[in-house]
């Protein structure tokens, strides 16, 4: 098992140029990832979230690499804590999601590994619209406290493997949840995590979390045995 300390160390930090902006991201990866997993957060959040990052690590210590990034520049975040009106923008957080991916396959660290999304709150239906527009390259998908409801019709389209985790409290969520499932012709799974609340900030949930998405990408992102296990390097 590798050290936290171990991890921070191979962190990156990186520019993902996209339409009319960059954004900037924080790139983890092993030696030989066994795949990589890029995070899509509602608004509020950022690749700084502890919860984010939380989750990142778990995902780290299976062998995945990991890219925490911001859907919106820091303007555009500014402007949408006044209005809202960016975080319910499915259309343009997925296609800033899907700029990222095509970003990932180029990059050297990256470009021959299986691509998971992880997505909270709109950045999951952010994340299923991406998935649906680009099926043969996601492997699969994890939603945390999601709206995949906003994902409209491209819910039909999404072919990724789909682990859905709302916690048993969030009633709303759930059944928004249960109503995509619905409408949903790939493989999907709904999660409760007992005594949770929308945020997860209940003690162990996000843990819960954590480990319930690592071994949805390592079963479906990362069939193979780990490759490398002597250590990791920054790239």
């Amino acid at each position: 098992m590798l050290r936290v300390s171990e991890i921070r160390d191979m962190e990156n930090q990186i520019e993902i140029p996209v339409r009319g902006a960059t954004l900037s991201g924080i790139l983890t990866t092993p030696r030989v990832p066994r795949g990589i997993v890029l995070f899509a957060h509602g608004s509020g959040s950022s690749r700084h979230s502890p919860r984010n990052r939380l989750v990142a690590t778990t995902l780290n210590r299976a062998g995945l690499g990991t890219l925490l990034f911001d859907l919106l520049t820091p303007d555009s975040e500014s402007v949408d804590e006044s209005t809202r009106e960016l975080r319910f923008n499915i259309a343009l957080l997925a296609e800033r999601l899907g700029f990222a991916t095509e970003w990932i396959a180029q990059d050297p660290r990256t470009r021959d590994v299986p691509v998971g999304l992880f997505g909270s709150s709109t950045g999951g239906a952010a994340a299923l619209v991406a998935a649906a527009e680009r099926p043969a390259r996601i492997a699969a998908i994890v939603s945390r406290g999601g709206r995949p409801d906003l994902a409209g019709t491209a819910l039909a389209n999404v072919r990724s493997p789909t682990l859905l985790i709302v916690g048993s409290r969030d009633e709303f969520v759930i059944q928004l949840n249960r109503e995509a499932m619905e409408r949903m012709q790939c493989e999907v799974k709904l999660e409760l995590v007992t005594g949770a609340t929308h945020l997860f900030s209940e003690p162990g949930t996000l843990q819960q979390v954590a480990e319930l998405a690592a071994d949805w990408f390592v079963r479906y992102a990362a069939p193979g045995p780990l490759l490398a296990s002597s250590g990791w390097t920054d790239g």
